[in-house]
């Protein structure tokens, strides 16, 4: 497991459920980016939100420090730490970070302090188990340990803003409210602590929001249910007194003395205090329970609107006032969802500790399984939402204050596997929707999703490559399930969709398509291209396989016959001897295109198909030697003599895989929009396809650089960025681990296959299918299965 320092500025670990919204802690474990409105709020610290700690001896020493580590530099604020910010607090000079998803782990010493520190914090997450992985909850777990020769009492306090009712705020530290929040202390059962209400919203109010911050913790629990509002940072400053004068809070302190009131503060601050007595060499832990609650959401994608943003020309109708409730609501305010957690914490807690370490050990290397755990967090952050109905909905990745790209779309999504197999519900929610609601009668389906959320129709063509990958993924989540009801339910409209490349892409029926081809490259391809017409075979295969099954014999026949011509037909077109081209007269006749440029992609429906257990949709030979060709044309090691105009995620030393280049010339005057960038979800998806083809040294090295890049100081571990943060694409990065395993799941045939990537010696890794999860091992040359959660024993297991 990687450690970072506190120097690891850009890392960032985010705790919240599935379609919750969340807290995230940063490298120095300070709580972060509260992003629980709907909206992503990257940057956003919630005011005077911290812990800190007290230790006293016998003899009266007493030692306080913020449970954080040292600021890192620049301090290049107009005013310095802002107060709110509590930028001069001591702190701890040494800190470790580890993240095993969905845990965080910090270690906090200082020469200074008679203690170490540490902090777990996690948020429950167990594959298959969607609700009990879709809780708006965070705890925070300190052990603090006696590392002195004589006793000390010990004291940890977290003290939060109530920002139920904030609207913004300026530099000042004045913050805008709404209304007036309301602090209230409560105490019902195990739970003690504050929560955190609106002073006039109500629950059916868009706006409507509830906090939390409890502890379990029943004895020698102290509070202070507000602090001082009287003027500058005086609640601040009594709170340190209070705390540091016995390790307890006493509500309702008076800031005596006279002077101006300049700068009033109207900010509701709340602290709970726990104080132990810890013995030399022992330790002690103080757990904390951070809750939320936002039940409402504008019913649209755009959470942003103006309240009468109504008129006909507007794209983003109806008006805001119009709202649905977040799946999550139903789990209740934020006292009962805390219950709830605490109540089934060993479960939770073990299942969900279970899960990372299972997808952590084993023979893979770990920065492979590092890229499959540390995406998981997309499904979690504010890219996706679920709503009251349980229909899951994804952005194509976030800014720092919206949703980036909306409606599900359908070519980004193309590329994911990891909720397919961790969540399979929430994936055949997406197939439902894009099929059931989006598909017209022609075949043609909206590749952005917006009419289910009372949105009008996305107004632009088909995506070929998004349109023909949701077959693809119809086929896999099938199998994965083997519910016969899901595919009789979907599979006409996806007929239907299928069947649109006839009239549409394919129009002359020569299995090739080769008319304007919208993609996911924000542009559109013409003539032959493999990426695409690759996808069309894998798409047709899965269309064979679902006929059949279905006893549609005529059109499995037809697909069979399509396919096997058109790749016939599109290796005499587009195969050069080495690598699969674009087949264009005039390159430059259009803006936009590759030519003879060895795109990434260009294999991208074969690698679907050896995903979904399809086999080869293009000739093998040919297939392996254009695979290969990616790696040696488009893998760089360093990127200093290498000109890019467009966005830049990979640079100087750092290594990484272009989209697309151009070793025998012909670049065109304005290549494809991207052709020069570097996107992690297609590194994942041409390393994945590279281990597929036997060249595993080489997808690893695109894994092991793609990795190197997020170290926590150039880029978040737990966040990798295309257009957005936590980009849906980068999901692909469970594709690896498909490849490396071989595992395959057929539920219709009641079959389990693993064909490890490595073919000798001992071999163990996690899968996950919907009947359950656990490892595959490989000992001695004896293959079995480790059940650690479902059951499966129903299931063949099979390997090769």
């Amino acid at each position: 497991m990687k450690t970072y320092n506190q120097n690891a500025s850009a890392a960032r670990f985010l705790l919240g459920g599935i379609g919750t919204g969340n807290i995230s802690l940063d490298q120095n474990a300070r709580l972060c980016d509260f992003e629980l409105w709907n909206l992503p709020n990257k940057g956003f610290r919630s005011p005077y939100t911290f812990f800190a700690v007290r230790t006293a001896t016998a003899c009266g020493d007493v030692r306080v420090k913020a449970l954080e580590s040292q600021l890192a530099p620049p301090y290049t604020n107009s005013h310095g730490a802002n107060a709110w910010d509590i930028g001069g607090l001591p702190r701890f000079r040494n800190s470790q970070m580890q993240g095993n998803y969905p845990f965080v782990n910090f270690t906090l010493t200082d020469s200074y302090m008679p203690i170490e520190a540490k902090l777990e914090a996690f948020t429950p997450l167990i594959p298959l188990e969607t609700d009990d992985s879709s809780l708006p909850v965070a705890s925070l777990k300190y052990t603090i340990k006696n590392i002195s020769d004589k006793p000390l009492t010990v004291s940890v306090a977290g003290s939060m803003s109530n920002l139920c009712d904030l609207k913004g705020h300026d530099i000042w530290t004045n913050p805008f409210y709404e209304h007036a929040s309301v602090n209230k202390y409560v105490e019902e059962g195990n739970l003690r602590g504050i929560h955190f209400l609106t002073g006039g919203n109500t629950e059916k109010d868009l706006d409507y929001f509830e906090m939390a911050m409890l502890t379990p913790e029943t004895q020698n629990v102290t509070h202070i249910d507000l602090w001082s509002t009287a003027a500058w940072w005086d609640g601040h400053q009594d709170f340190w007194n209070d705390f540091m004068e016995d390790g307890e809070l006493t509500p309702g302190r008076n800031v005596d003395g006279r002077g101006n009131t300049m700068h009033t503060t109207k900010i509701p601050v709340a602290s709970v205090c726990v104080k132990k007595e810890i013995a030399p060499g022992q330790e002690a832990e103080f757990e904390f329970i951070l809750s939320w609650y936002r039940p409402n959401r504008a019913f649209t994608w755009h959470q942003h609107l103006p309240v009468d943003c109504s008129s006909d020309e507007c794209c983003c109708k109806p008006a805001r006032s119009a709202t649905i409730r977040n799946y999550y609501a139903k789990f209740g305010p934020p006292l009962k969802t805390a219950k709830y957690f605490l109540d089934n914490k060993p479960r939770l807690e073990a299942d969900s500790r279970l899960f990372a370490n299972a997808l952590m050990t084993g023979t893979l290397p770990h920065y492979a399984l590092e890229a499959v755990s540390a995406n998981i967090t997309v499904i979690r952050s504010t890219t996706c939402f679920r709503v009251e109905d349980g229909t899951f909905f994804g952005f194509e990745g976030c800014f720092n204050t919206q949703g980036c790209c909306d409606g599900n779309c359908s070519h980004v999504w193309n590329y994911t596997q990891t909720m397919a197999y961790l969540f399979p519900d929430l994936e055949r929610s997406m197939r439902e929707t894009e099929f059931l609601t989006e598909t017209e009668d022609d075949g043609k389906m909206h590749f952005r999703a917006m009419q289910y959320l009372n949105d009008r129709k996305h107004g632009y063509s088909a995506a070929t490559d998004g349109q023909l990958g949701t077959i693809i993924r119809l086929y896999r989540d099938w199998k994965l399930c083997g519910d016969d009801a899901f595919i009789k339910k979907l599979w006409p409209q996806a007929k239907l969709a299928l069947e649109y490349a006839f009239t549409h892409w394919d129009m002359d029926g020569d299995g090739v398509m080769e008319g304007e081809q919208h993609n996911t490259y924000d542009i559109e391809f013409y003539g032959a291209s493999s990426m695409l017409n690759s996808i069309y075979y894998a798409a047709l295969r899965a269309g064979e396989e679902i006929a059949n099954y279905l006893n549609d014999t005529a059109s499995a026949q037809k697909y069979s016959e399509i396919w096997q011509k058109g790749a016939k037909k599109l290796d005499e077109l587009t195969f050069n001897g080495e690598f699969y081209v674009q087949n264009i007269e005039d390159v430059n006749e259009y803006k936009y295109q590759y030519g003879k440029g060895c795109l990434a992609d260009q294999l991208f429906g074969q690698q679907l198909a050896h995903a979904c257990g399809l086999g080869y949709v293009l000739n093998e030979k040919n297939v392996k030697s254009a695979v290969h060709s990616i790696f040696r044309h488009n893998f760089r090691e360093g990127f200093h003599d290498f000109a890019n105009v467009q966005r830049t995620y990979a640079l100087g030393d750092e290594s990484g895989l272009l989209l697309c280049s151009w070793p025998n010339g012909g670049r065109p005057q304005i290549p494809f929009v991207y052709s020069d960038e570097v996107w992690t979800g297609i590194e994942y998806q041409v390393a994945s396809h590279l281990i597929y083809e036997g060249f595993v040294a080489e997808g690893l090295k695109i894994v092991e650089a793609c990795r190197n890049r997020h170290d926590g100081v150039r880029r978040s571990p737990w966040n990798e960025v295309e257009c957005g943060n936590h980009y849906a694409r980068s999901l692909a990065s469970y594709g690896v681990l498909l490849a490396l395993t071989g595992f395959n799941c057929d539920a219709v045939g009641k079959k389990l296959t693993f064909s490890p990537a490595n073919k000798t010696g001992d071999f163990s890794a996690f899968f996950c299918c919907p009947a359950g999860w656990g490892i595959f091992h490989r000992e001695n040359g004896v293959c079995r299965i480790e059940t650690l959660y479902g059951d499966l024993s129903e299931y063949e297991i099979c390997t090769k």
